[in-house]
């Protein structure tokens, strides 16, 4: 039986900026993920599929063996908690950073400790751990920028880019928690099983990253 690769990436920057990456492993959509409405897509290959998921999705699809190789962002790796997989290369694409960030006159909260609101608890948790802070961390999934603004939390803890939106609603950047890119993803039974295949990709992808960033 032929051995096929399954690759776990999700919409958006990321696909877009992975594309590169996967043609120079030989690896090229046929069908276009803006205008199909498939979420398996064919390739030039019969024997490699993309899988388009939401991002933070990718590790569980690759731990739990659903997608061989994943390309997901450190953002979402720092959250995750499965141990299914390796996490092999650092692809350099869709770069920013994880920070915390609050009102430009910010306080350092009430008696109790600071209130966070963000997305990426388990990377707040430590972070502020480490620093010896007391934190309440309040999960939210949009829109970070928003509870400040209406007395919910004192901070946010959410990925910068630009750093537009903070500025836009009265907020700084305030302490830097960690550099984000996406990075190859791939799933310990498969890298056993399928290692020469695997192995195959994963030394073209790298060679190209090497390229492009020489």
């Amino acid at each position: 039986m032929k051995t096929s690769l399954t690759i776990a990436v999700s919409k958006g920057r990321i696909f877009k900026d992975a594309l590169p990456l996967l043609e120079g492993a030989g690896i090229v959509p046929i069908d276009d993920p803006e205008t199909s409405r498939k979420l398996i897509l064919d390739t030039n290959r019969d024997d490699v599929k993309l899988v388009l998921i939401r991002a933070s999705d990718v590790p569980t699809y690759v731990d739990y063996g659903a997608a061989d190789i994943g390309i997901a962002g450190k953002d979402v790796l720092m959250e995750y908690e499965g141990d299914g997989i390796y996490e092999l290369l650092d692809l350099k694409i869709a770069q920013c950073k994880l920070m915390v960030a609050g009102p430009i006159n910010a306080t350092e909260g009430s008696a109790n400790g600071l209130r966070v609101a963000t997305k990426y608890v388990n990377s707040a948790r430590r972070y502020f751990a480490n620093q010896g802070k007391q934190a309440e961390l309040i999960k939210l999934y949009g829109s970070m920028e928003l509870a400040p603004l209406v007395g919910l939390a004192d901070r946010i803890v959410d990925v910068v880019d630009t750093g537009n939106t903070l500025k836009a609603n009265g907020l700084v950047p305030l302490e830097h928690i960690a550099d984000i890119s996406s990075r190859l993803i791939v799933n310990k039974a498969s890298m056993k099983m399928k290692h020469a295949m695997v192995k195959r990709f994963i030394d073209s992808v790298a060679q190209t990253v090497a390229q492009r960033n020489s």
